[in-house]
């Protein structure tokens, strides 16, 4: 077991240990992939489905017999940036398996060679920028021979895959599925967190992706089972977890995984040895982190236009808000009108200050959300 200093993990995946439950979740990967099935797996954002792809690929039976690679596609912006992040994230996977895996990748990707230089002691480094790509559709391509020709059978996980939707280049969704449905030796799994979105790409049956994938979605952690979880690391701690803590976590972090992870980090961080945490640290925790996140959310709202601000604090006031343009939402907030609610609602959307689930919007940041109604 790997040492960590605080074992409530906000970044990455530090191994089983600290990683809690999704053991249900898990063997529904493992039984998917398995038996063929490529997966959309779909939440919200920050419910943790990183940690579980993570998590599926550790387990033995999997890295032992699969290369498995994972890309976060959610600050690209075309095909090209994501043929380089894939590129570049099938190199460093392949590291650990030695100079004849990573020469197999390196033939075939003839239209980067030049991008990709090896030490004298066979070590690889990835020096392709995004203008080395000159015709990302031939890297694509390439990317696809390697892995139908690989030595051990692969996994690909792509995150925020909603985010190919976006891209300038036409036919994207076709020319993947595509690709994909002719890879024999990958299977991939298709993460997302605009629901909506992510449903009609593999639902729809206008789309490529139509009824290509078993569709998966991941909800929040069984309070008690996290409880359990949590007093647990306490305990290996040397520190003790009052009765009730956990429940006033979830109250305010609504169950989101990385959001309950972020408070336990910080109330941990706040125990020493030999102390117990108490239900009233709960609320010192938050005001810690919205102390240290002030600056940057004051520097986010001030470069947001003036009627998303409105829009934005109007809906942190109201909480979660299903009729945004109803004549009593717009009066209530002194908003200019619902045709400008809406429109700001759309900017909003798009840079993902604000989700949209079930018809109903909400602050996408819960600890943005908290500060607004702090400040405003």
């Amino acid at each position: 077991m790997k040492a960590v200093d605080n074992p409530f993990v906000i970044s990455g995946y530090e191994g089983a240990h600290f990683f809690c439950d999704r053991v249900l979740e898990t063997e529904q990967l493992r039984h998917e992939i398995a038996n063929g099935n490529n997966v959309a797996l779909i939440a919200t954002r920050r419910m943790g489905k990183s940690g579980l792809i993570e998590h599926y690929f550790s387990q033995p039976e999997v890295s032992e017999r699969y290369y498995t690679f994972f890309i976060d596609i959610y600050d690209t912006k075309s095909l090209r940036e994501l043929v380089r992040k894939l590129s570049r994230e099938i190199l460093i996977r392949l590291k650990p398996f030695g100079t004849r895996a990573t020469e197999r990748f390196w033939q075939t990707m003839r239209s980067i060679q030049s991008g990709i230089n090896f030490s004298p002691m066979g070590e690889p480094t990835f020096m392709v920028q995004i203008g080395d790509i000159k015709e990302p559709e031939t890297t694509l391509e390439e990317i696809f021979r390697y892995l139908e020709l690989a030595d051990k059978p692969c996994i690909v996980a792509i995150d925020e895959f909603q985010q190919i939707g976006k891209y300038p280049e036409k036919n994207i969704e076709a020319t993947l599925r595509t690709y994909v449905q002719r890879c024999h030796n990958a299977q991939f799994i298709f993460s997302g967190s605009q629901r909506h979105t992510m449903s009609t790409m593999f639902t729809s049956a206008s789309r490529p992706f139509y009824q290509s994938v078993s569709l998966m979605h991941i909800d929040h952690i069984d309070m008690d089972t996290y409880d359990a979880f949590a007093k647990a690391l306490f305990t290996e701690g040397n520190r003790t977890l009052a009765e009730g803590v956990t429940e006033a976590v979830y109250t305010i972090s609504r169950g989101v995984t990385w959001y309950t992870q972020k408070l336990f980090n910080v109330l941990y961080g706040f125990t020493h040895e030999g102390e117990i945490c108490e239900v009233e640290h709960v609320r010192e925790a938050l005001d810690y982190i919205l102390k240290t996140q002030s600056y940057v959310y004051e520097e986010t709202i001030s470069r947001l236009p003036e009627k998303q601000t409105m829009a934005l604090i109007a809906l942190s006031k109201n909480g979660p808000t299903k009729s945004i343009t109803s004549a009593a939402f717009v009066e209530k907030y002194s908003l200019q009108s619902a045709s400008t609610v809406q429109s700001a609602m759309k900017g909003l959307l798009e840079k993902d200050f604000v989700t949209l689930e079930k018809g109903v919007y909400s602050v996408y940041d819960i600890f943005l959300d908290y500060w607004i109604q702090r400040m405003y």
